[in-house]
């Protein structure tokens, strides 16, 4: 169990990053959901060791995160958003010099584990081509492969599926699946469908806040009855923000489709719809939006 409990961080350009943060995060899947700017990122780096809290505390069973982050990175596995390689080195060379750093220094051991983390994330055929070739897909695959040197207790992914075509993201969301089911795993997105699609436990983050959490099912029991959807031409949606909470806009066929949130029928032609995760998210984030600008 990952425990967070009322951490903070402010930036030294002002930024408040994480505000007063609390979560209980069990082993398998947990979804972080957030725009980009949410502060997720910083989360993230905080807890993986990369930087200081300002104040507040973070438990991984018995580690003290904070004061003892030696041992929280020996059970650690991290995806960055953004990670770098060598170049020149292929991915089963790189794979050993980094179980290597991790301290597995046995050569037969250590060819089991990098075999077999190639062949789970399915680079052996392209083993021996340098990782700064690999495609897009293949670089978030190569990443995970890292993650998972050392059997961590704890996995972070950060924005893992940005920027993936649909093959290669379902072929990301099925090693996520597999791997999720004896630890802990954060993965950590501005995606809707991959916690909707992962994750039986997600919260919502939002200017550095936790402003929704629970099991996906449970937030969209949360707006049974109370969404509700209409067409209208891309001239009437400044009428229609005024007069409605609009959640959400999607241009279609030259008209625009909008989501407003209301407790009983708006009237003025909407109907009823069955709410989905995209509707907690937008309408969660659009009422953070609103407060921010009553403030």
């Amino acid at each position: 169990m990952l425990e967070i409990q009322n951490l903070s961080k402010t930036y030294g350009n002002g930024v408040r990053a994480l505000d007063d943060v609390s979560l209980s995060i069990p082993k398998g899947m947990f979804g972080l959901l957030g725009p980009n700017g949410a502060g997720k990122s910083s989360l993230m780096r905080t807890i993986a060791t990369l930087q200081n809290a300002d104040r507040g505390s973070i438990t991984f069973g018995d580690i003290d995160v904070l004061k003892e982050p030696m041992l929280l990175r020996a059970q650690l596995g991290y995806l960055p958003q953004d990670f770098g390689v060598y170049p020149r080195m292929s991915a089963r060379a790189l794979l050993d010099h980094l179980a290597i750093l991790k301290g597995i220094t046995h050569g037969r051991e250590r060819k089991r584990i990098v075999d077999g983390l190639l062949e789970q994330t399915n680079l052996t055929k392209v083993a021996g081509k340098s990782v700064a070739s690999y495609s897009g897909g293949m670089r978030q695959r190569f990443g995970i492969a890292q993650a998972l040197i050392g059997d961590p207790q704890l996995i972070i992914v950060d924005e893992p599926t940005a920027g993936l075509d649909p093959e290669e993201r379902n072929r990301f969301h099925n090693l996520l699946s597999e791997i999720g089911e004896n630890v802990v795993v954060i993965l950590s997105t501005h995606i809707v469908e991959d916690v909707s699609d992962l994750c039986p436990l997600m919260a919502i983050m939002n200017r550095g806040q936790i402003v929704a959490q629970g099991s996906p099912s449970e937030l969209v029991a949360g707006l049974k009855g109370r969404v509700w959807v209409k067409r209208i031409g891309k001239s009437d949606l400044p009428e229609h923000r005024a007069r409605h909470n609009v959640i959400s806009t999607r241009l279609t066929q030259g008209e625009v489709l909008i989501h407003v949130v209301a407790d009983s029928d708006p009237g003025d032609g909407f109907e009823a719809v069955t709410p989905d995760l995209e509707d907690v998210y937008f309408s969660t984030i659009s009422a953070g939006q609103s407060e921010a600008a009553a403030a």
